[in-house]
């Protein structure tokens, strides 16, 4: 991973204007380059930079490869907001589905909103299982039942058709969404009879394998982790977000999900800061009118 992927990466953005440093890190299946330019450096220019130092690199590397991509632009606290949320009536994927499907795009459209991460619950996949010896018994191969799947999923165009007048695509609308859908895939057979994936194949929804979870409150939950454009007033976004929460705390409640919107709230530091300075000030100027009007009486 270092040899293939981190270091031809390092190289072509090492050479770029205003770089200083390139620092790297790299774990099984996982490569982190970090870039740090020169302080006169507008932040747009120097991400304009490194993509394009990605985009020339991309092809080079290895097959499998997922595309290089930079993090959003966030500010240098980048927590906005920490939210919790908790359910006893919804199952822990149907919690991360509501989360994820309803509540993070409403809020990722509030201005000054850079990044939406998700902790916690299951995540939904259709998984397919095979017995080596059913495919052997059908003369097929595993890349048989991979082409399968790959085409049962995804989006294909149609062609089209000419007519006198205009020219009409046809799209596809059947891509699937459930694994009962996804089972009824037809495969090669040599018997040249339909062979569909559930005949020899196990295919359900199941949850994608944990690194990790989250406790909310002791209870097992979910975690909105909020982080802020670059130059966004910190109070002026977290106001805009808990109002969005707001809106959306009655279709919760009827959920039965319950909503933690403080566990991590850096507003809270800057308002209390302000409160102090408010007073500080308040006091200050009383001082002083006591002082000048003591002053004053004597003359």
């Amino acid at each position: 991973m270092e040899l293939l992927v981190t270091l031809p990466i390092e190289q072509a953005i090492s050479g770029a204007t205003g770089v200083e440093t390139v620092r790297s890190e790299t774990i099984s299946g996982l490569s982190v380059v970090t870039v740090t330019f020169r302080e006169d450096m507008d932040p747009y220019r120097s991400r304009q930079i490194v993509a394009e130092a990605l985009g020339e690199v991309a092809a080079r590397l290895p097959l499998g490869v997922k595309t290089p991509k930079l993090s959003p632009l966030v500010s240098s606290t980048m927590d906005l907001l920490k939210l919790g949320f908790v359910s006893d009536k919804l199952s822990p994927m149907e919690l991360r589905d509501l989360v994820q499907w309803t509540i993070r795009p409403r809020l990722l459209a509030v201005p000054g909103v850079a990044r939406a991460t998700l902790y916690g619950g299951d995540e939904r996949q259709i998984e397919v299982q095979v017995e080596p010896r059913e495919l052997i018994a059908r003369d097929l191969a595993f890349g048989d039942v991979v082409a399968a799947v790959r085409s049962a999923t995804g989006v294909r165009g149609g062609g089209f058709i000419e007519t006198p007048n205009q020219r009409v695509l046809i799209e596809s609308r059947g891509q699937t969404l459930s694994a009962a859908v996804l089972g009824e895939a037809v495969l090669p057979a040599a018997s040249g009879a339909p062979l569909r994936l559930h005949d020899f194949a196990t295919v359900t929804e199941s949850a994608a394998p944990k690194f990790g979870d989250t406790l909310i409150m002791g209870k097992a939950g979910v975690l909105l982790n909020l982080s802020s454009q670059y130059g966004a007033n910190t109070l002026e976004v977290t106001r805009s977000l808990e109002a969005a929460l707001e809106e959306l705390k009655p279709s919760l409640e009827a959920r039965g999900v319950k909503l933690y919107g403080g566990l991590h709230r850096p507003a809270t530091f800057i308002e209390n800061a302000l409160h102090g300075i408010r007073l500080d000030v308040l006091i200050g100027a009383v001082l002083i009118t006591i002082v000048l009007f003591l002053f004053l009486r004597d003359l």
